[in-house]
C-alpha cells in the first residue's frame, strides 16, 4: 500500500492504509558524563533560598604564628586569626512540552504525547549531561583565563607543573601540552605505557603530592583507540553504581569515552589567549576529573507535570498540551559564581566570560583583553590542590 503524508493536524506521523506497528529508534547521543562519579550531592547546599543564587561557607586553613618563648622580653607573642570565605551557586530551571490534536489520534491511531512521556527521563537526562558539559567548559575558560590573561590579578604565568607554587593565583589550573598528543604516538623508545607519559605529567604536575588514588579521564573515540593500540586498557573493568568503566594502569584512570567536544573553536581560543599571561597552544581539551568534583543538586518545582486541555479548538476537536519542569543546581568545588544573579543559569551562561554579573558574553563574541575579564566560575579555594577539575590542552 502507499503511503499517505501531509493529513492536516496530523503531519508529524506517516501513515498508509494497511496500519503496522511503530517501534521506538534509539538514542545515538554523545555518551554521557551524567551518572558518573564526578558529580555528588552536597548537605550544605540549600535548595529552598529565596533568590536565584544560595551561598556555601567554610573555614581556611589556618594560617600559625608561631612564637618563640623568650623568659626575658616582656613583648605579647602575635596570634594567629580564623579566617572563613563563602562562594555562590545559581540554580536553574528547565522544562520540555508539546501539543497534539486530540482528533489526529483517529488517522495516526497514535498518540503523540505518550511518545513524550515514554522519553521524559531521557530528555532530562540529555538536559542535565549537557548542563555538566557546559560546567565543565566553564571551568576551561574560568582556568585560561588566568594563566594565558589576567584573571588571577596580574599577568598569568600559564598552566601548572612540577615546581609552581599551588597557591599562586597567577598560575591556571591546567596543563598545556602544547604539540604534544595526549597519547604520544608508538616508536622504539615509547612503547606501552610509556605512551601514556604527557597525561600522567599532568596528574602530577597538578596535583602534586596530593595525587588522588584514581581519578576519571576523558576520552574521545580516536584517544581510546590509542590506548587500545598501545595495549594499555585494563583487562578488568571497575563497577561504579550501574556503571562499568574501563581502566588504564590498574585502575589509575577510569576513562569516561565521549565524542562530546569538550574543546575550543580557533577564535575562541584566539580570544582566551588575547590577555597579558602565556598563550594556550594546544587545540584540544581533554580532562581530568576527580570523583564528587561537580555538586549536584535536584531542585524542587511547582507542578513538575502539567497538562492543559483546550476542547473548543479545531471546531471540537480540542488540542491537548503536557508540559515537564525540573530544575537542579550544578556548581564545581572550589568555585564561585561570577556571572547573573537575577536569571536562571543557561548552558551558554556557565561558559561566559566577562566583568561579572550581567557583563558577561560568549567567548567567541568578545576578547580577553581586560584585566578584570573573568569566567562565570572564580576560584575561590587558597590551593589549587583542592580543585577536582583539570583541563588538558593537548594536540
Amino acid at each position: 500500500m502507499g503511503a499517505r503524508k501531509d493529513v492536516p493536524g496530523a503531519s508529524e506521523w506517516v501513515l498508509q492504509e494497511s496500519i503496522s506497528a511503530y517501534t521506538d529508534e534509539a538514542y545515538t547521543n554523545a555518551k554521557k558524563f551524567l551518572g558518573t562519579g564526578i558529580t555528588g550531592a552536597e548537605a550544605d547546599i540549600d535548595t529552598n533560598t529565596e533568590t536565584f543564587i544560595g551561598q556555601l561557607r567554610w573555614r581556611k586553613p589556618l594560617k600559625p604564628v608561631i612564637n618563640v618563648v623568650s623568659l626575658v622580653d616582656p613583648t605579647e607573642g602575635q596570634r594567629t586569626g580564623v579566617n572563613s570565605d563563602m562562594a555562590k551557586y545559581v540554580k536553574t530551571v528547565r522544562s520540555h512540552g508539546a501539543k497534539q490534536v486530540n482528533m489526529q489520534v483517529v488517522v495516526s491511531q497514535e498518540d503523540g504525547l505518550a511518545k513524550i512521556g515514554r522519553d521524559f527521563s531521557e530528555t532530562k537526562a540529555q538536559d542535565q549531561n549537557d548542563a555538566l558539559v557546559s560546567v565543565l567548559k566553564g571551568i576551561a575558560v574560568s582556568e585560561a583565563l588566568v594563566g594565558a590573561g589576567s584573571a588571577g590579578g596580574g599577568a598569568g604565568l600559564g598552566g601548572q607543573t612540577f615546581d609552581n607554587d599551588p597557591e599562586n593565583k597567577l598560575y591556571g589550573f591546567y596543563v598545556d601540552l602544547g604539540l604534544n598528543k595526549l597519547v604520544m604516538d608508538g616508536s622504539a623508545s615509547a612503547q606501552g605505557a610509556a605512551r601514556a607519559q604527557f597525561f600522567l605529567d599532568a596528574l602530577g604536575m597538578a596535583w602534586k603530592d596530593y595525587e588522588p588514588p584514581y581519578a576519571y579521564l576523558t576520552v574521545t573515540p580516536k584517544v581510546l583507540a590509542s590506548l587500545r593500540a598501545a595495549n594499555m586498557v585494563d583487562a578488568d573493568r571497575v563497577t561504579e553504581g550501574n556503571i562499568e568503566f574501563n581502566t588504564i594502569l590498574a585502575g589509575k584512570f577510569r576513562l569516561i569515552p565521549s565524542r562530546t567536544n569538550l574543546s575550543f573553536s580557533a577564535v575562541e581560543r584566539t580570544n582566551l589567549n588575547a590577555g597579558a599571561g602565556v598563550d594556550i597552544v594546544g587545540p584540544y581539551t581533554s580532562m581530568i576529573i576527580m570523583p564528587n568534583s561537580v555538586i549536584m543538586e535536584e531542585l524542587q518545582v511547582p507542578l513538575p507535570v502539567e497538562i492543559e486541555r483546550s476542547a473548543a479548538s479545531y471546531n471540537g476537536g480540542g488540542t491537548t498540551d503536557i508540559w515537564y519542569r525540573w530544575g537542579y543546581i550544578l556548581h564545581p568545588r572550589g568555585y564561585t559564581w561570577n556571572a547573573n544573579e537575577d536569571a536562571f543559569a543557561s548552558n551558554g551562561a556557565y561558559w561566559e566570560g566577562g566583568l561579572g554579573g550581567d557583563e558577561m558574553a560568549p567567548i567567541a563574541s568578545r576578547p580577553a583583553d581586560d584585566p578584570a575579564f573573568k569566567g562565570a566560575f572564580v576560584r575561590k579555594t587558597q590551593s589549587v590542590l583542592s580543585l577536582g577539575i583539570l583541563p588538558i590542552f593537548h594536540s
